[in-house]
């Protein structure tokens, strides 16, 4: 779940959306939106369990990433020649990502996904790895499509579940990102990040009070998640409470300052800054 958390924190932030536009597809990497290109994802690091393989040369490729990415796709490579199989492609698909080449990693994953004799919950696993890389890249039909493929392996994954949820809601399928988030739920209930992302979800059907719910009851688990404070300010803003949700964003931004979450708060304080007809 860490890995997972690293990867999608960036991506989630910027699906919660700002107050103004109200859309948070629309600051997906990729998008028109002038703001969104200040705002880069985080890339990945090595992968938890599941494995798609074993081996010592494996970890130490897998560990290499996060500080070494051109040194571990070098070793990858040399190994791939010798005859490396699944765990030399694993980490050479995931070094191409770190070295900021997603949409090449995703079709390399998802190679690997289809193709490996591997457990099919480590193959799930790297499913979802290409879910998220196509996030990265703003291909959120293709994320979608990997994310299906990962839960057609291992259908009860809350973090697959909530990796096709933010798909989902990229593509405005709202109501299938809440059913996925219901259903993740069901699996843990104890996913805060769960439940902010449903409570956006909720918001765009235009269910204030079940949005409201789901953020007060992630924030009692987590009261300082600075996306849940995010979203509920944008509710709050939604409810003529300017002083609460300037409030909200502002704890957002101390808790957070150098993060996705930080600038869309910002962005969101500038537009209650500006009034009422720029909302």
């Amino acid at each position: 779940m860490a890995m997972r958390a690293v990867l999608l924190a960036g991506v989630a932030a910027l699906l919660l959306g700002a107050a103004g536009s109200g859309a948070w597809w629309e600051l997906m990497p990729g998008a028109d939106d002038a703001a969104a290109a200040d705002v880069e994802p985080p890339l990945p690091i090595p992968p938890v369990p599941p494995r798609i393989a074993q081996g010592d040369q494996y970890e130490s490729c897998l560990a290499m990433l996060p500080t070494d990415p051109e040194g571990a796709q070098a070793l990858a490579e040399t190994w791939q020649t010798a005859g490396g199989g699944d765990a030399a492609d694993h980490c050479l698909a995931l070094a191409r990502i770190e070295l900021g080449d997603p949409e090449e990693g995703a079709m390399m994953l998802e190679k690997i996904a289809a193709t490996s004799r591997g457990p099919a919950a480590a193959r799930a696993t790297i499913y979802g790895q290409a879910t998220q890389a196509w996030l990265m890249t703003g291909d959120a039909g293709r994320a979608f499509a990997a994310a299906t493929l990962a839960l057609s392996l291992s259908s009860e994954d809350p973090d697959l579940l909530i990796d096709r949820s933010v798909a989902a809601g990229s593509l405005e399928r709202w109501q299938d990102a809440v059913d996925d988030l219901t259903h993740a739920l069901e699996e843990d209930p104890h996913r805060p990040d769960a439940m902010v992302l449903r409570g956006s979800a909720w918001r765009h059907l235009g269910q204030l009070d079940l949005a409201e719910d789901d953020i007060a009851r992630a924030l009692t688990m987590d009261p300082e998640n600075p996306e849940g404070l995010l979203e509920r300010g944008i509710i709050r803003q939604r409810r003529n409470d300017a002083a609460g949700a300037r409030a909200d964003w502002e704890h957002a931004i101390a808790l957070a300052p150098d993060s996705p979450t930080a600038d869309l708060a910002q962005q969101n304080l500038a537009l209650l800054e500006a009034g009422p007809d720029r909302h």
